[in-house]
């Protein structure tokens, strides 16, 4: 902690700023009474924040007073430490406006991050631009210990140090042996180097600065762990073979390799496929969908329009938008107080989010065997308890036997949906199909009444069941796979977990057909598996 902030404190701007996740607690609170020692004001924002609050606008009652328009600077005017706070609720829009200012090396971010469920995090345009990371959920109390003199002839420092080309490069195979492929990375992990070199007393950036920079910059980015390769074949016997540089990383540089091992999460390997598929999954949703409206919800900034039944009008964003103009208006009708024109109407925006349905649809067939069945009913309760925090809407359907049946339409009683989960017995064919075409129905019904539809499959894949009820393997798999594709139509974002001991290319074939996230966990308990569901659901 007091590494971190240390590092921050002497080059702020450069390092873009800090990712703190942590809950709302003594230790963060004391990592916010260390923040004024950096040299920069601070000011404190909020995801709802609106462009007049970032870039200045006008004074509407300064101006109507004097005559003149009067503008405001805005929070980004001049250099700050700029404090986000609830930075895991940050919209799209904020998050691009915060990212263009850090672009120019004159703010720095401190992000509060209190982000508790997988797939939950900064948005990517932040996260790829603030250089530290840190994490205070399962560290103890500790206040980070600064000394102002030291930071001061840090500072005074740093302008005369200046990494190698052969440092940069160094960051830059690590960062592509741990997957990293931004290269906004490895800018910041030289600039925390040349920090720590100044921090250090160091007359250059020494190896040992790369390696602490290397883990304070790069083990949160990680995407995998580097894999030793196998050495190549040996030469043809030559005078010069023996003298010859081996490719890849050197052993110095394997020495930093193995130090950002040890930084990295202790469960990045088990999460990574199930996050990266969060990010990727089309329409994902962590908590129903943004939805424009005009009633209730966040305010969003006014826009040009005339008024309606369903648009309201925006009065202030009127004014200010009229007020600049009236000088020049009023030469040609100097007896009217105020002139408004069509062009200067603004109408009022917000936003809102529906309630999310999570829609589970069960194989309690034969072959997902009792065991498997019982781990997938297992890893269900516990993602629904998560749900249930959220306030998650939830659908049970159980396919097993000649056809797939909703066991429990969609509620928010974890009770209710813990007795019947229970209740399921197991054995039977697979109708595959029947419990597409039923998911579908019930997303569909949801959709009706404003709720976003999630649809989550866990399966062995292997259809036997048409959907008339008689058994045949071919055409239950056409049949499903039909069923598929008419899914993917709808819209509705999916995952399909593969529960066979053997990941099926059939199943994996579904899953595109139905435009589905797919994952294979085979040998998953769970809670593997629900939290590869979470994740993937985020």
């Amino acid at each position: 902690m007091t590494l971190v902030l240390s590092v921050l404190a002497v080059d702020p701007a450069g390092l873009g700023g800090l990712w703190l996740r942590a809950r709302v607690g003594p230790a963060r609170d004391a990592v916010l009474a260390a923040l004024p020692h950096l040299p920069l004001p601070h000011r404190r924002l909020h995801p709802g924040l609106t462009d007049e609050a970032l870039y200045g606008g006008l004074d509407l009652s300064a101006t109507l007073a004097t005559g003149r328009p009067v503008r405001t600077p805005g929070l980004l005017a001049q250099p700050s430490a700029l404090v986000l706070t609830m930075a895991e609720r940050c919209p799209a829009g904020m998050a691009a406006r915060l990212a263009q200012a850090l672009d120019s090396p004159r703010h720095c971010l401190v992000a509060l991050d209190e982000a508790a469920e997988a797939g939950e995090g900064l948005p990517a345009a932040l996260s790829d631009r603030l250089g530290l990371f840190l994490a205070l959920d399962e560290l103890p109390l500790g206040l980070p210990v600064l000394d102002p003199q030291a930071l001061a002839h840090a500072r005074a420092a740093l302008p005369l140090l200046r990494p190698s080309a052969k440092a940069a490069g160094t960051l830059t195979r690590i960062a592509v042996a741990l997957g990293i492929d931004s290269p906004r990375a490895v800018l910041s992990a030289l600039r925390a180097a040349r920090a720590l070199a100044a921090l250090r007393g160091h007359r250059g950036v020494r190896r040992e600065d790369l390696a602490t920079a290397a883990e304070l910059v790069f083990a949160h980015r990680a995407t995998r762990l580097p894999q030793a390769e196998a050495p190549p074949p040996p030469p043809a016997p030559e005078p010069q073979a023996q003298t010859q540089p081996q490719e890849g990383l050197t052993p110095p540089d394997d020495l930093i390799v193995e130090a950002v091992r040890a930084a990295l999460p202790a469960d990045l390997l088990d999460h990574l496929a199930a996050a990266r598929a969060a990010r990727t999954a089309k329409g994902a949703t962590g908590s129903g969908e943004v939805r424009a409206g005009n009633r209730r919800g966040r305010p969003l900034p006014a826009r040009p329009g005339r008024p309606s039944a369903e648009k309201r009008l925006d009065l202030v964003a009127t004014l200010r938008a009229a007020v600049p103009w009236q000088a020049l208006r009023r030469q040609s009708a100097p007896e009217r107080l105020l002139h408004l024109r069509p062009g200067d109407l603004r109408i009022k925006r917000q936003e809102e989010k529906s309630d999310r349905l999570l829609v589970f649809a069960v194989d309690a067939s034969g072959s997902s065997a009792l065991a498997r069945f019982g781990e997938a009913k297992g890893a269900v309760e516990l993602l629904l308890a998560r749900a249930y925090a959220r306030r998650d809407h939830v659908a049970l359907i159980v396919f097993r036997g000649p056809q797939a049946e909703l066991v429990l339409p969609p509620t928010r009683s974890l009770v209710q949906v813990k007795r019947r989960l229970a209740g399921v017995p197991g054995g039977g064919g697979t109708p595959l199909a029947g419990a597409l075409q039923l998911a579908e129905a019930v997303a569909l019904r949801a959709r009706g009444r404003g709720l976003s539809p999630v649809v989550a499959l866990l399966t062995d894949g292997r259809a036997n069941i048409a959907l008339d009820g008689t058994p045949g393997r071919a055409r239950a798999e056409v049949e499903a796979a039909q069923a598929a594709r008419s899914l993917r139509a709808q819209g509705f974002p999916a995952v399909v977990i593969d529960t066979a001991a053997r990941p099926q290319d059939g199943l994996r074939v579904l899953a595109a057909g139905m435009g589905a996230t797919y994952l294979a966990l085979p040998r998953a308990d769970a809670a593997r598996l629900s939290l590869a569901l979470e994740a993937a659901l985020a």
